[in-house]
């Protein structure tokens, strides 16, 4: 299970969905301005990961870095405090990686993002340009949470 298309973290370019991955907003950094794009102030942001952390298995991790696994980084990413606080709560990196795209979908719905609709035709042109059926076309729209350039980067990696 986990995360199979996950994003790269926001530092690194990553799109909204990465917002998963991010620490608090406390120092200037990329965060800034990917929440600035999608319409959400700092404080929002911790609201949302506080209560999603106070909900889930994210809200344990004491010894990380910020207190709670809900500010820490993609399984990907080598951390040792990360892994020690999986390993003491029993949370596989399948499970805090499924964790973190239910996060990530928690933030993108309080967002300016996913306002657009995209119609029947539009989702056949993306499927007839990456040569996949509608229904293929239309969940890599919902898998990068309605977010088209997000949709065409996944599409085309996974044609590689």
């Amino acid at each position: 299970m986990g995360w199979d298309d996950a994003p790269a973290h926001v530092c690194r370019g990553g799109d909204a969905r990465g917002l998963a991955f991010c620490c608090p907003p406390v120092k200037p950094c990329p965060v800034h301005t990917k929440l600035a794009e999608i319409g959400m102030s700092p404080q929002e942001f911790v609201n949302i990961k506080q209560e999603f952390g106070s909900k889930t298995k994210l809200g344990v991790g004491a010894a990380t870095c910020f207190g709670s696994l809900v500010w820490c980084c993609k399984a990907s990413k080598p951390c040792p405090l990360r892994d020690m606080e999986l390993s003491a709560n029993g949370i596989s990196h399948d499970e805090y990686m499924t964790l973190k795209k239910q996060l990530s979908e928690e933030i993108l719905k309080n967002t300016n993002l996913n306002k657009v609709e995209y119609s029947d035709e539009d989702i056949q042109k993306l499927a007839t340009t990456f040569d996949i059926s509608f229904d293929e076309a239309k969940q890599a729209l919902d898998d990068s949470g309605n977010d088209l350039k997000a949709a065409i980067k996944n599409l085309r990696l996974k044609s590689l």
